[in-house]
């Protein structure tokens, strides 16, 4: 997995979830718009300050935790 420099975690920043540069945009904010059908442009004209390289970031965190395994305390 590729350092995914944009992406913060961040307790005081939208309760900790996965934001894009301490923004107040989360990952699943990206993720819904682009499952409801926005296009990137779209995407950056409702959020001005984000550019193209957050939204790819966004998504390849996205996938990373889709293919994570998670593992029970009484399986380790």
């Amino acid at each position: 997995m590729r350092n995914l420099s944009r992406i913060t975690l961040d307790p005081q920043v939208m309760g900790g979830k996965p934001c894009l540069r301490g923004l107040r945009v989360t990952v699943g904010t990206i993720v819904g718009l682009i499952a409801e059908g926005y296009r990137e442009d779209e995407i950056l004209d409702l959020y001005p300050y984000l550019e193209a390289e957050d939204i790819r970031e966004a998504l390849a965190y996205a996938a990373w935790r889709a293919e994570e395994v998670e593992l029970s305390l009484s399986e380790a």
